[in-house]
């Protein structure tokens, strides 16, 4: 292997994508924790299990390598003096400043294997899974009893999109909008500094979790090997985009623009690629309701500036012509979600029609539900592969989401 990260495009032949298997972390979802989770519903955990295991089923049918987060993260665990440090990073982001607890939490996963280990911080580690005396507990900790974690799960993980996006031969290492995933970053750069499949070829961080400023994966989209998209959302900055296309302009010489295109500041479109993804070099699909009424929408182009610590800014109003002219392409095409129809449109971007992972030009994963879209994207000559999905679905993210490329063919 030359390098293991190579991500030059959307569409390019997918080799290797980094996945989650949804685990014990899903139980640990109740109605009182939803929104603290975001989650909108709680998963059928069997059955969400078997439907990944048929998303990484029809992707290895095709070729492609699928390596897992918790697996990746376990081997790297394997080295003593890692695991106890991981450990003291995890208690730190978790909040755990009660020494007694600390003390407790910290022997308790020292105790596991560095699989069960891993396994155990994923699923969030309940009160009553440790024997604390309630008389070694400050007054503030005993009033936090209503809260059955001192670890609380990460039922998001199987999103593996989010956290950490390659970008060319780099990546970025995400801060999270969200307290509630904002360790899961963690996992990503641990891996790329000790596992041995990433950790001698000095991978240039393109964004550093410890940033202050917001930026998620499902945001970034690479057009091609010259374009980066980047959606300005919810859960990613204004702020986060420039200090990246600083970075990006400074220190590699392939990227040389990136388009910052503004969403909805909504539940419903909490990433650029939730209403918005390349299917083919001259198809995307695309969720209406991003532009307005006379068909516009806020687009800022960034490219290198004359002076260092600043980018040229132009703004544009026009995603399609926008697009040709980054992709230098004569024509494109948008297809709508749902068709364009307000009702199939509203209720198939809910359930991530739009959110479609390319493993190969013109060839796409969907969720099966979708089939609206579906036809609509075959009816355009792009081959669709369907997987299940009525349990993933309810996390709010669909197969783009589900899948962190690592690396893909150029084009």
């Amino acid at each position: 292997m030359t390098n293991p990260l190579n991500v030059n495009s959307e569409i390019g032949k997918l080799k290797t994508v980094l996945l989650h298997r949804p685990g014990k972390e899903i139980e640990n979802i109740t109605p009182d924790t939803l929104e603290r989770l975001l989650f909108d519903d709680i998963p059928y955990l069997p059955v969400a299990q078997k439907e990944h295991d048929g998303f990484a089923k029809a992707m290895q049918d095709r070729g492609i390598e699928t390596i897992y987060l918790e697996k990746l993260t376990a081997e790297v665990l394997h080295n003593t003096e890692l695991r106890k440090q991981f450990i003291i990073t995890i208690l730190d982001e978790s909040g755990i400043t009660v020494d007694v607890i600390r003390s407790a939490l910290n022997e308790y996963l020292l105790s596991f294997t560095p699989d069960k280990m891993v396994d155990e911080i994923m699923t969030g580690i309940r009160k009553n899974q440790l024997n604390i005396k309630k008389h070694n507990l400050k007054l503030s900790e005993m009033l936090k009893s209503e809260n059955h974690f001192y670890i609380d799960p990460m039922p998001n993980l199987y999103f593996t999109r989010d956290p950490a996006a390659v970008i060319g031969k780099g990546i970025t290492i995400n801060r999270m909008y969200r307290p509630a995933r904002r360790r899961e970053s963690l996992f990503m750069e641990y891996i790329l500094k000790y596992h041995p499949r990433f950790a001698s070829y000095q991978v240039p961080i393109w964004f550093n979790r410890n940033c202050n400023d917001h930026l998620e994966g499902g945001d970034l989209l690479i057009l091609s090997k010259n374009t980066i998209a980047i959606g300005i959302s919810e859960r990613t900055s204004a702020e986060a985009i420039e200090k990246l296309a600083l970075t990006i302009f400074n220190k590699q010489t392939d990227f040389t623009k990136i388009i910052a295109i503004e969403i909805p500041k909504k539940r419903a479109f909490m990433h650029l690629d939730t209403v918005f993804s390349m299917v083919d070099y001259d198809k995307f699909t695309i969720h209406p309701e991003i532009q307005g009424t006379d068909g516009k929408v806020n687009i800022y182009i960034l490219e290198k500036g004359d002076e260092l610590g600043y980018c040229k800014i132009h703004h544009s109003t026009d995603l399609f012509s926008t697009l040709k002219s980054a992709l230098n392409i004569s024509d494109l095409a948008f297809i709508p979600c749902g068709g364009g129809d307000p009702i199939a449109a509203a209720r198939e971007q809910w359930n991530d029609g739009s959110n479609t992972l390319a493993i190969a030009p013109g060839v796409v994963i969907t969720y099966n539900r979708n089939y609206v879209s579906n036809e609509l994207l075959r009816s355009y000559g792009i081959e669709v592969i369907e997987i299940e999905s009525a349990e993933l679905s309810r996390g709010r993210g669909g197969p783009r989401c589900m899948s962190m490329p690592i690396v893909r063919e150029d084009i």
